[in-house]
């Protein structure tokens, strides 16, 4: 008899190999709202080890950024309601005074935002915002935290440096005010770098730059990175392994070699389904392949994704467990039980 795959009703933790820099439990957050309290993460569990990365994927709204922002505790205190356990080092950061965590963020834990033209101070020129991060966790002296900022900039490609430090963002292109996020979050040397959709609004050319600067940048100073992104394209390419979230949950995990060949949960192939392809395996005039319907504002019980899962059955009216299908690979799904 064939052996069936371990089965568990609890939220896996998903392991890399290495003792773990990020242990996340159980992280679930909700925010308060006119008809209630409206929960954006339900129970995610990961860990991420020292240099590497974990490319975090789904569609938008399904609570990436949420957990990211969790981390670095950002999320606005009391609108939102934040449990479970996010360890860094060993030390549960939930729980830390405000005066400590602001010790680690930007300093030890450092973000790169989606949007620099929102996320850079449009009355501060590059040089101010990038020392300003020096001066508060490395104590330098101006001159010396303007030095440094400079060669911060060097550091992630900035085109004559020394002139660029003052200058303001509106005077950058897409790519370089990019490029200033990137140094701002590595001025200190943090351990891990959190890049949420680091690329976006930026053309392709661009956007190969930046991955390649991450890349090595990566490389050169050792980050993990926990890498937030809709681009299956840009994980395929970056990450060690790959988490696949909807409706808050994290449906599938596994290395992203294998979450590529072989897609188990209905979500996932989906997502694989609906890219873009050069290899003319799609018909002449044919169409994407899409995911039925959208997002429930209302989670459904039982599975999250049996309103818009083309294999659908009685079962998934009860909520599915976590299914071990090969080393490294789980999936939350019923078909597999």
């Amino acid at each position: 008899m064939q052996e069936m795959p371990e089965t568990t009703l609890e939220a896996p933790v998903i392991r890399p190999e290495a003792a773990p820099l990020l242990s996340v439990r159980d992280l679930t957050v909700n925010f308060a709202a006119e008809r209630g309290r409206v929960r954006a993460v339900a129970g995610v569990s990961f860990d991420l080890a020292p240099g590497e990365t974990l490319g975090l994927v789904g569609e938008s709204g399904c609570g990436k950024t949420v957990t990211a922002m969790s981390i670095l505790r950002l999320l606005p205190v009391p609108l939102a309601e934040v449990t479970g356990e996010i360890r860094f080092q060993g030390e549960e950061l939930l729980g830390l005074p405000d005066s400590h965590m602001r010790q680690i963020r930007g300093n030890r834990i450092a973000m790169v935002f989606q949007e620099p033209m929102t996320a850079l101070n449009p009355v501060l020129t590059v040089g101010e915002q990038v020392a300003e991060a020096l001066r508060l966790h490395r104590g330098l002296s101006h001159p010396e935290a303007w030095r440094e900022a400079g060669a911060a900039l060097s550091r992630v490609g900035f085109p004559d440096a020394a002139h660029r430090l003052g200058q303001y963002p509106h005077q950058l292109s897409g790519g370089l005010r990019q490029r200033a996020l990137m140094a701002m979050a590595l001025a200190c040397d943090p351990e891990l770098l959190i890049a949420d959709e680091p690329t976006t609004a930026l053309d392709v050319t661009i956007q190969a730059q930046i991955l390649a600067l991450l890349a090595r940048l990566k490389a050169e100073l050792g980050l993990a990175v926990l890498f937030i992104t809709h681009n299956l394209g840009i994980v395929a390419q970056t990450a060690d392994r790959v988490a696949v979230m909807y409706a808050g949950l994290i449906v599938e995990a596994a290395p992203t070699a294998e979450l590529f060949r072989h897609p188990d949960h209905p979500y996932t192939q989906g997502l694989l389904g609906s890219v873009p392809r050069l290899d003319f395996s799609r018909p002449p005039g044919g169409t994407l392949a899409a995911i039925k319907g959208h997002l429930p504002a209302e989670p459904p019980a039982g599975c999250l994704f049996r309103d818009r899962c083309p294999l659908v059955h009685g079962r998934c009216l009860e909520e599915p467990p976590w299914v071990e299908v090969g080393p490294g690979h789980v999936v939350r799904c019923w078909n597999y039980v």
